[in-house]
């Protein structure tokens, strides 16, 4: 039977899961940093949605190739090689510490050896992950979930992407703040950030913004907001960019994150989720566009790409 697709993700029900998820992501995303090359603004670190959960896409090793999946239908991690093995592990309640130990044997049993930062980045008082017993929840349900609102909202994302002729972000999931994001840039190099995000060098930080942005993604929530939202921002913030009349009526500035703020919630009860959506997502970065000065003429294409064959 076909599953919900935009399913209900109250974020007390699943957030010890989300928790000790957050923490399985960063070790494979540390993965995936520690054999790519660099690309702007961490681009390289990312993972994405994927037909059954998300992905590394393939990571290069020694003229070889693997890949790390997620499968939140079968609730099983997947190491494959460009030569044709695999190596499972079960995704269930179990520490982080057992997941780390279980995934670097898996690689060391296909031979790839990879040493990553042990510690967990863009949290609070992290643990190193081979000490870390405390984040040990499963609930398959919420995971399964969570990676549809995460399909669903990749691909919303990338229709809000298309029409795009500046430089883009991909729709791409960072584990670091454990949100989906899709960035577009003005062109046009940004003051320094002031950096001061938990636990992640300055420097990362301010190349990550070097130049303008108009950002939005998905979020599951946490701290002062403990519901699910979809997210958008702008950096440099542009004069009165707190008080521009954006669309739906349900979106709202935060002061505390200086976002525009969505509920989720309020999109999966909506007549058409995916016109809600778009929506917000065009009706904020139409107010940082206008209100920072880009040049949209130049920017965005009007009408539709040619036909498709």
């Amino acid at each position: 039977m076909m599953k919900e697709q935009w399913p209900s993700l109250p974020y007390e029900e699943w957030k010890e899961t989300y928790a000790t998820l957050h923490m399985w992501t960063q070790i494979v995303g540390k993965i995936r940093l520690a054999q790519m090359p660099w690309i702007n603004h961490s681009w390289h670190v990312t993972l994405y949605a994927a037909a059954r959960g998300l992905t590394t896409a393939p990571i290069p090793y020694n003229g070889r190739f693997f890949q790390i999946d997620f499968d939140f239908i079968d609730h099983k991690l997947l190491v494959q090689t460009g030569d044709g093995d695999v190596r499972t592990m079960a995704l269930r309640a179990f520490p982080v510490a057992e997941f780390h130990r279980e995934l670097f044997s898996s690689l060391s049993g296909l031979g790839i050896e990879v040493k990553i930062h042990g510690s967990p980045n863009e949290v609070p008082d992290p643990i190193p992950f081979e000490e870390d017993r405390e984040h040990d929840s499963y609930d398959a349900e919420y995971a399964g979930r969570w990676w549809r609102v995460l399909s669903q909202t990749s691909r919303v994302f990338n229709d809000f992407r298309a029409p795009f002729l500046g430089k883009c972000s991909p729709v791409h999931f960072f584990w670091g703040a454990f949100d989906l994001a899709v960035t577009r840039f003005s062109g046009r190099t940004a003051p320094q950030h002031p950096g001061g995000f938990p636990n992640m060098p300055d420097w990362i930080t301010r190349e990550a913004y070097s130049h303008e942005v108009s950002s939005c993604g998905f979020w599951p929530g946490g701290g002062p907001i403990p519901y699910p939202v979809f997210y958008s921002y702008a950096y440099p913030e542009p004069e009165d960019f707190s008080s521009a009349p954006v669309r739906p009526g349900a979106a709202f500035y935060s002061s505390d994150l200086r976002e525009f703020l969505l509920p989720y919630e309020e999109v999966r009860k909506a007549a058409s989720p995916d016109g809600m959506l778009l929506e917000f997502l065009q009706s904020t970065y139409g107010a940082a566009a206008d209100l920072g000065g880009w040049n949209r003429g130049e920017l965005e294409r009007t009408g539709e790409p040619g036909p498709k064959t």
